[in-house]
């Protein structure tokens, strides 16, 4: 069978999204403690020499573990229903139908990644607390336990709703306007299934991801990073994020765009190969 027939198996985007954030990791810190600041306006390279100067390269690469463990289990889910459920719909099934699809399977993917990426949020915001404030998680399965046995069970899933309403945004912004842009640019005489189409339709989902994801990002990482009992819900999360104005919903952007973009190309570049190397046939080609 011929390379471009082949299907991804229903973990490949797992595999694909861990590899990706392994590249990705320092622009994901850097992220996350730009929104978590509540004022002043340090830069992104501001940002970035100061924990270089005062804790090292190493620093860059806290709480990898735990974006390992995310995307093992936020992106495997997220993709395994995807791919699984898109292989059986009618080739001609409507964008509507898959962008439907998308948010479904965003959805499942970001309950199940919550208790992963609430970690992931505190070890990278824990560099830029005091000594006597760091949690010092040693790695991802040590921070689960110590929120589970200090917090409870129900602290693993704070900011769940924020969580799952950005992953249904962001498979959606990601999976599904991949998907279309790629079949649109295969259409005309200019694109083949190979790397450079598949770097065109993985830059522009990750220009409309991170747009459509930004403000839901902004609120689930402050939730996440939120001391017990500080806000009394996500409304009053809302309000303390309005008082830096509309754009306060949008801190963060830049890096979150120079992280997602890299992220988003990554992961469909690894998917593809994964697909075209160890890819299965469709379905309906077996039978």
């Amino acid at each position: 069978m011929s390379r471009e027939q082949r299907v991804s198996r229903w973990y490949f985007g797992g595999i694909g999204s861990a590899m990706a954030c392994c590249c990705t990791h320092p622009l994901d810190l850097l992220k996350v403690q730009l929104q978590t600041q509540q004022e002043g306006k340090v830069s992104v390279v501001q940002l970035t020499v100061n924990i270089v100067k005062k804790q090292g390269v190493r620093a860059l690469y806290n709480g990898l573990s735990a974006s390992l463990l995310r995307q093992l289990t936020y992106s495997t889910t997220r993709f395994g229903i995807y791919e699984s459920v898109k292989q059986v719909m009618d080739k001609d099934s409507s964008f509507a139908s898959r962008v439907a699809l998308a948010a479904f399977a965003g959805s499942c993917g970001g309950l199940v990644g919550t208790p992963a990426d609430k970690i992931n949020v505190r070890m990278q915001n824990d560099i830029k607390l005091p000594l006597e404030k760091r949690l010092n998680y040693k790695h991802a399965l040590e921070g689960l336990w110590r929120v589970y046995r200090d917090e409870g069970f129900a602290r693993l899933f704070s900011g769940a709703t924020a969580a799952t309403f950005r992953a249904a945004l962001m498979t959606v912004g990601q999976l599904s306007f991949y998907d279309q842009i790629k079949k649109t640019l295969l259409t005309t005489d200019y694109f083949q299934d190979n790397l450079t189409t598949h770097f065109v339709s993985s830059l522009s989902a990750g220009a409309i991801a991170t747009t459509l994801t930004q403000p839901l990002d902004v609120l689930k990482t402050r939730t996440m990073n939120a001391k017990p009992g500080e806000f009394k819900g996500m409304w009053d999360i809302i309000l303390y994020t309005a008082k830096l104005g509309p754009l306060g919903f949008f801190k963060g952007y830049v890096p979150a765009f120079v992280r997602l973009a890299p992220q988003t190309i990554l992961t469909f570049v690894f998917l593809e190969q994964l697909r075209f190397n160890f890819g299965i046939l469709p379905p309906q080609d077996k039978e």
